[in-house]
Parts: C-alpha cells; sequence; structure tokens
C-alpha cells in the first residue's frame, strides 16, 4: 500500500505572470497556479440577486473558467495544504472566498496570505504568516458587486428598450459621465469678464525689475476695462519712483506625497501621455514581475491599487540610507517625511513605492520595455524624492512707489538649495495662474534708492472658463467627492468611453449627445443615482460594511425600496426617444444607400443603413491640407485596427506612403524633404521626415490654435 503523503503546498494566485514569479522564490515544495482573475460571478443572462430572499446571490462559473478550475481541482487533490495568495484588496479577498467554496476549505482556516509586493523577503514572509479568509472584505465586495447589478440590471434594459440596444447605466459610470456634462454645460454658460493689468519695467541698483501696478491712492487696483487701464498707466507714467519696502525672506517647498492608484494616473497622465487603463495594465505588469538580466523574476513596485500615502519604517529606512549615499547627508530630512491621507482612505494598504531601492531604473532598463521603463522610472523617483528634504528659495518683495501715488510690487525667487527637486517635481493640471507678475531676478536694492521708468505696458485679459475633464483630472475630482475606489477609476472611464457617452479628443473628455440625453433622464428619473453626494455616502457604508460596523444585507435592503418604487414610476413616465443615425455624404459601394455614423471601440465609424442585408462598413477619412508625398495626390487621416490615427495616399494600394505623423505642405528649407507635425509642451514645430536631416522649426501661429 502507498503511503506516501502528498510532497508540495498548492498555492493559488490570479496571474499567471504572478505564478511564474512567485514559483521562482518558493522552489519544489510548493506548486503555484493561477485563476485568472474570477473564478465565479453572476450570471449574464438574468440578475442573479433573490430580492425576495436578503439578496441572496446566485453565482456561477464565469464562461472559460471551467479548464482553470479542473486544472486547480487535480493540483488540489494531490496537496498537503492550499494556499490562497491573491491580490491584497476586496476583490482579491472575494476570489479566494469563491477558490475556498469551490475547492471545500473552511474559509474561517489559516488558508490566505497576501503580498503588498512580490519580492523573494515578502512573499516568503508572508507565506509564514496564514490568517483566514477577511470575511468583512468579501461582504463589501459582495455588496458592491450586487449593488453594481441591481442598478445595471435594472435600468440598462429600460434604456434599450426607451432609447436604444447597448447602453448602460451604473452606480459610478452614470455619476462620472453626469460630472462631464455638468462640466460642458459650465463651459457653455461662462461668461468672460474683462480685466487687465499694468506691468513696468524699472531700473533700480544697476538692475531692470519687472513690477505690476498694485495699488493707486492707497486703494487696490482692479481694471475691469481700457479707459481704466490707460488712465492707471498715465498715473505710472508721472514718474518719480522709490524703492518704499524689500522684504527678503526664504520660502520652502515640500515633495509631494508617495503614489496612491489615483495619484499615479494623473501624474502618468501628465507626464507620459498614458491613458488610466495603460497606466493600470503597466503597474500590473510590475506588480506581478518582469523578467531582469542577471536576476531573475522581479516584482518591481508595491501593490498598485491603494488609497494610502504611508509607508513602511523599512521602506523609508532604506530611502533615506540611499538618498544620503546618492546625494549627500543635507539631502536627508532630520526626521522621515510623513503624509497625511484623504479622510475617506482605507489606508490598507503601503503607497505605490519601488519593492527595491537598490533597482534603479537605468540599471535595469534593458530589461523593460519603454512604458515599463517609463513607469517604473516615475514610481522611483517620487518616492525618492518624498523622502528628501524641501527645496529652500530665496525670495524679494520690492515694492515701489510713485509720486503720483502709484504704488507697483516685484517679486523675485532665487533656489537656495535644491532639495527633492534635484530629483522630481510633481506635474499639474492647472494653468499658470495671472494674478501675480511673472518673477524675476533678485536686485541688490534697499528702501529709499532711487527707480527709473524704462517702460510700461497695459494688457487686456479675460477670465477663462473651466477646462474641460481629461482622464487625470476627472480621476482627481472622483476622488475628491468620494465617488469610487482605486480600482474603479480606470474601468469607469473605459466604459463611459466604450458607451459613447463621453469622448476624448487632445486629451480633452466631451459629452457626446448620447452621453447629455441620458444625464438628462438619468436626473430626471433617477435622480439618486447621479447624485454625486448619494454615490459617495454608499461608498461610505460599503466601507463600514468592510469595517464590521455594518451588516451588508441592511446596505442592500435600504438602498433596493426606494429604487424599486422609482423605477415603476420611470418604466410608466418614460417615453420612447428615437434616436436617428447621423447620415453622411459617403455612399455605400455595395449597395448605393448613404452610410450613417456609428460609434465603435475605436471611435466612429461609417455603416450602411441597410444592415443586416448589407454589412459593409468604411473607416471615416480625414482629407489632409498637405498633398502626398509621393504622389501628389490628396492625403487622408485614417485609423488602425487599434484606434492609432495614422495617414496615408488615398490612391493606395497603387501609392503605398503611409506615416504615423501628419504631413504638412511646408518643405524642409535644409534639404528639400516633407516635413510633419510635432506637438509639443513648448509649442508646435516642423519637423523634417528625413532621417538624415531631421531639421526643426516653429509651426505658424495658425497650427498653435
Amino acid at each position: 500500500m502507498n503511503s506516501r503523503k502528498p510532497a508540495y503546498k498548492l498555492v493559488i494566485v490570479e496571474s499567471p505572470a504572478k505564478a511564474r514569479t512567485i514559483s521562482k522564490f518558493l522552489g519544489r515544495n510548493y506548486k503555484v497556479e493561477a485563476s485568472q482573475g474570477h473564478v465565479r460571478d453572476l450570471p449574464k443572462s438574468q440578475l442573479g440577486v433573490d430580492v425576495e430572499h436578503d439578496f441572496e446571490p446566485k453565482y456561477i462559473t464565469i464562461r472559460g473558467r471551467g479548464e482553470v478550475l479542473e486544472r486547480i481541482r487535480k493540483e488540489a487533490k494531490g496537496a498537503k495544504s492550499i494556499i490562497l495568495a491573491t491580490d491584497p484588496d476586496r476583490e482579491g479577498e472575494a476570489i479566494s472566498w469563491h477558490l475556498a467554496t469551490i475547492l471545500g476549505i473552511d474559509p474561517e482556516s489559516e488558508c490566505r496570505v497576501e503580498f503588498n509586493e512580490i519580492t523573494e523577503k515578502t512573499v516568503k514572509s508572508a507565506i509564514k504568516q496564514p490568517r483566514a479568509v477577511n470575511m468583512q472584505l468579501v461582504n463589501a465586495q459582495q455588496a458592491r458587486r450586487l449593488l453594481d447589478r441591481l442598478v445595471g440590471y435594472k435600468i440598462s434594459p429600460l434604456l434599450w428598450v426607451k432609447i436604444k440596444k447597448g447602453l448602460s447605466a451604473g452606480r459610478v459610470q452614470s455619476v462620472a459621465t453626469r460630472m462631464v456634462v455638468d462640466r460642458e454645460h459650465e463651459i457653455e454658460q461662462f461668461e468672460p469678464e474683462e480685466y487687465w493689468y499694468v506691468d513696468a519695467e524699472l531700473r533700480a541698483g544697476g538692475k531692470q525689475l519687472h513690477a505690476r501696478l498694485i495699488a493707486l491712492d492707497g486703494e487696490r487696483v482692479s481694471l475691469s476695462d481700457q479707459a481704466q487701464a490707460d488712465a492707471a498707466k498715465a498715473r505710472v507714467e508721472q514718474g518719480g519712483f522709490v524703492i518704499r519696502s524689500v522684504k527678503r525672506g526664504e520660502k520652502r517647498k515640500h515633495p509631494a506625497p508617495p503614489f496612491t492608484t489615483s495619484n499615479l494616473q494623473q501624474e502618468a497622465s501628465r507626464k507620459l501621455g498614458f491613458t488610466t487603463a495603460k497606466t493600470m495594465q503597466i503597474a500590473q505588469q510590475l506588480y506581478e514581475g518582469v523578467d531582469i538580466e542577471g536576476r531573475g523574476t522581479l516584482g518591481l513596485i508595491s501593490y498598485i491599487r491603494t488609497d494610502s500615502v504611508r509607508l513602511s519604517d523599512e521602506a523609508v529606512a532604506a530611502a533615506r540610507e540611499a538618498i544620503a549615499a546618492r546625494y549627500g547627508a543635507e539631502y536627508v530630512p532630520e526626521k522621515p517625511n510623513v503624509y497625511k491621507g484623504r479622510k475617506s482612505a482605507q489606508d490598507a494598504h503601503e503607497a505605490i513605492r519601488p519593492a527595491n531601492i537598490d533597482l534603479r531604473p537605468e540599471d535595469i532598463k534593458a530589461s523593460l520595455t519603454k512604458d515599463q521603463f517609463n513607469l517604473y522610472k516615475l514610481v522611483y523617483l517620487r518616492f525618492v524624492a518624498c523622502q528628501m528634504a524641501d527645496a529652500l528659495y530665496e525670495t524679494q518683495q520690492i515694492e515701489i512707489a510713485s509720486e503720483s501715488g502709484a504704488v507697483l510690487r516685484s517679486s523675485a525667487e532665487r533656489l537656495k538649495f535644491a532639495g527633492f527637486t534635484a530629483v522630481y517635481e510633481e506635474g499639474t493640471d492647472d494653468a499658470p495662474a495671472q494674478d501675480e507678475a511673472q518673477a524675476g531676478s533678485m536686485a541688490d536694492v534697499n528702501e529709499g534708492d532711487k527707480a527709473e521708468l524704462l517702460g510700461d505696458e497695459a494688457t487686456q485679459h479675460f477670465t477663462q472658463a473651466p477646462p474641460r475633464y481629461t482622464e487625470a483630472s476627472l480621476v482627481r475630482a472622483l476622488e475628491e467627492k468620494g465617488i469610487g475606489r482605486p480600482s474603479t477609476y480606470a474601468p469607469t472611464i473605459s466604459t463611459i468611453l466604450a458607451r459613447g457617452y463621453v469622448m476624448r479628443e487632445k486629451k480633452q473628455l466631451f459629452p457626446t449627445e448620447l452621453g447629455i440625453m441620458i444625464t438628462n433622464m438619468m436626473e430626471e428619473y433617477f435622480a439618486d443615482i447621479v447624485d454625486i453626494a448619494f454615490t459617495a455616502g454608499m461608498e461610505e457604508q460599503l466601507d463600514e460594511v468592510e469595517e464590521g460596523k455594518l451588516d451588508w444585507h441592511k446596505v442592500l435592503s435600504d438602498f433596493y425600496g426606494p429604487f424599486e418604487k422609482t423605477l415603476e414610476n420611470a418604466e410608466a413616465k418614460i417615453e420612447k426617444v428615437e434616436i436617428k443615425d447621423e447620415v453622411s455624404d459617403v455612399p455605400c459601394d455595395k449597395c448605393g444607400a448613404m452610410m450613417v455614423y456609428k460609434l465603435g471601440r475605436y471611435g466612429r465609424f461609417l455603416a450602411c443603413p441597410n444592415f443586416p442585408d448589407c454589412r459593409n462598413t468604411k473607416a471615416i477619412q480625414i482629407e489632409i491640407d498637405a498633398p502626398c508625398p509621393k504622389c501628389g495626390g490628396k492625403l487622408l487621416q485614417k485609423t488602425s485596427r487599434k484606434g492609432r490615427k495614422f495617414y496615408g495616399c488615398e490612391r493606395y494600394p497603387e501609392c503605398d506612403f503611409v506615416s504615423w505623423e501628419m504631413p504638412v505642405r511646408e518643405k524642409c528649407p535644409k534639404c528639400g524633404s516633407y516635413m510633419t507635425l510635432s506637438r509639443t509642451k513648448k509649442g508646435d514645430f516642423y519637423v523634417c521626415a528625413n532621417e538624415t536631416c531631421r531639421e526643426r522649426i516653429p509651426a505658424p501661429q495658425e497650427e498653435n490654435e
């Protein structure tokens, strides 16, 4: 009789990449399998929630996961123990619970481990500290999933009947859409207000000073039209200037905190041009593990779904040691920098940081893709900077008075000690403020010194409408208002774009006619669902479920009673709306009908209105104001299968010219080749397409508008 005991422990994680990384750390006494995400969920074909029996969910095996589960079951039979090592958040906890249920594991047994980062040390340490499945986390996830199902599966069919098929509503997506719509209304209703500045150039102490008029006859200046500005300018020009006061001081600038999920998404958008979805995709790769030449597979950053700015003592100590070694002791603050998180932060995990401070981005660049390198570098430098000393600036504020009663102010600052700015500075979505005169250079002047007017200028300005949301600023707004959680920001934005409620152009988010229509209907008939305060309150209730302060069944019951009545009212009162497709001027080359505009995964396209009898579709082609550089024919903007814009000749395939950059009419002044338009933060340029030349000239102003 064979009485051999099972030889291995089975560890179950979500992703194959994570499984490969962990298996290399644990050795042959362990087998690591991947569930490939959730293995059970509510059925797609029905509600899957028994509202009559305490909102009991009906879970089924997700299509395509049968083979995965069969493999896991087989390995589980031969294992001496099973360790559930899914991600350390609500979703991960729920996956562990589902796996425990399927495999017959007591969730109260010590079967669950979690890794905040996937390094050999962390993994081996976590394996030795198993715990029970946290049912509070599981119940919080269940409550969110069931709430989303009730809203989605009750309202969405109504939208299909009353408007058109394929639409959807959701607790978070509908609020996000409303925010974009509301912002558009704000912009449309905004009435700019005129204001003026009077700026002057003066000389004092042998130094030229740039100053702005701030007061006349002891009253603060506020100029609302040209007549006022001209009168103020005339007063300045009467002359007789003297230095009234000189204030010198110091200003400290503190480093930004380490990354949370939301501000990683924001900063990656600002500095790298990443969408929220792309940021999370690349970050997941860095967390799960990358093959590093000479070092094996390593997880490079800590867990990526977090709203905490907390850092472990060990990570802080390592950062301070590295900073002292690389930059000098003066760059290390006396005490570690500690950051305060948001009141609503769950604080379950550390901030996003490098798993190993010794792995500098430049040292492992060859093992990373361009996107992986750029995002890892962003995380790495932000973390190092957050534990560095403040930047120190020397400041100077000079007030210059005239005999005519005018007072002008000149401000300047000079970097005295770089501190964290030697490594990293946070980006911003905000336009530069115009309230203060542009900072000038420091001047060695004293109170009582005379000043000479060199010239002055009155300039007109207008107040600006609030900017449209970008993905970055929408994430920030959602977080500030308490809508959604770190795991939901990226999928929410992806959903409202995919549904055609919002479109993205040059990073800005615009509501579509459909998005406006849906939002108006939701505001009229489902006010609570799109109410920001109500949705934020629901998030707080889910947090209370996680904390064990609130029963998840009660959350669902309290929500569903009023919601059911609202739904009945909407079904009775909402009238059917017919949305006609916009007709183009392009005939179908198969049946001759005028094609209509449709919205697909990668944006708008042309389709035959006689579907399904005629299934012809075409990409929308925009003519470019430049000839084909190869044959002189018309040049068209096209869209690739992956949604990327490119430029090609209308005579394709006879002419095979193609370019990712937009050609322009301008010829290179140096070599005569065609040029393309390059848009940068420093302005727009024409760049020679000849790789051996690459001459670069500023684009005409009209290109910038």
